[in-house]
Parts: C-alpha cells; structure tokens; sequence
C-alpha cells in the first residue's frame, strides 16, 4: 500500500470521522479501512491519528464510546450529528476529492504496473483479466526509465542536468497531452 502522507486538512480527519461514525459505530481499525477502502488503498490514516481523532471527539461531546470485548467502540451523538450537518458541504467536498484521487491512483497504479511485484509474488493478478498491450508497454518503459536513472545518479553533474532536463520537457509534454 502508498502511504500518501497528509492528505487532509487539518480538522478534516475529525470531520470525516464524523461522517464515518454517522454511518455506523465503528472503532479506530474500522475507520481506518474504510478510509483505505473508500480511497481505493491510497490514504490509510495512521493508527497514532486516527485514536487521538476520536478521542477529541468524545472529549468534545461529538462521540461517545462503549467497550466491546476489548475494542472501544465509537459511536456520533446528536451534537456529533448537528455538527456534521453544520459543516456536511465541507465533508462532502472532501470525501469526493479522497475517492476521486484514489480512483486516479488505482488506475495510474494498474497502468503502470506499480502492483505488479505484488501481484507476482501472490502469483497473478487474482483474476482481474489480462494485461493491456498499452499497459505492458508502459510498465516496460518504467522500468527502462528505473534502470537509466539508477545509472545516472552516479554521472557527473552535467548529464545529472541533461538527465533532468529530459525529465521535465517529457513532463511538459505528457501534461499538455492531458490537457488537450
């Protein structure tokens, strides 16, 4: 899995949280999955914010906990719900940009071959279909360009800058492409 760093605002965990906890009472393992599930494995909070998130909410009146076996369980209370319909828009903008960069990633991680270390190792790729043509030309060329920027590190500074400066005209180029 990516670990993709700060992907939220601050607050935005507490407010998504929230969102989480209205759907079902959950405890902080749920929250996480279904953060990594709902961006397709590119953001899973770390478990050292998730639990202090949602102990901010029960110190704040917004959740209350119940211990089940030896989980604590979260569930929203009705100053959670009237807060998260005081900021629902901002909510909702932000699920919609985590599941959106995550559909994006997942697709950019199919194309490019990025799981397919994975996916051999677990011997396939556990019956999505067959490869594209077009997708194993791009995995090719990733590992082309792995391998010729490893020899590269170790150039003098000069082809370092010729290296980089290849690097950002192709940038260029597949970025106008995208935005044609």
């Amino acid at each position: 899995m990516f670990r993709a760093g700060r992907m939220l605002a601050d607050g935005d965990l507490k407010l998504i949280t929230l969102s989480l906890l209205a759907e079902a009472p959950r405890h902080g393992y749920d929250i996480i999955k279904a953060l990594e599930e709902r961006t397709s494995g590119i953001y899973s909070p770390s478990p050292g914010v998730v639990y202090p998130t949602l102990t901010f909410l029960e110190e704040a009146g917004y959740a209350v906990s119940s211990s089940e076996g030896n989980k604590k369980v979260f569930s929203i209370t009705e100053a959670g719900q009237a807060h998260l319909a005081d900021n629902r828009e901002m909510i909702d903008g932000v699920l919609d940009h985590l599941e959106r960069f995550g559909r994006k990633m997942a697709k950019a991680r199919d194309w490019f071959g990025w799981n397919d270390d994975d996916e051999d190792r677990r011997g396939g790729r556990g019956g999505r279909g067959e490869r594209s043509e077009t997708r194993d030309e791009f995995r090719a060329i990733r590992h082309r360009l792995r391998a010729a920027l490893g020899e590269i590190v170790d150039a003098p500074a000069e082809k370092q800058a010729e290296a980089i400066a290849v690097l950002e005209a192709a940038a260029e180029a597949l970025e106008a492409l995208t935005h044609r």
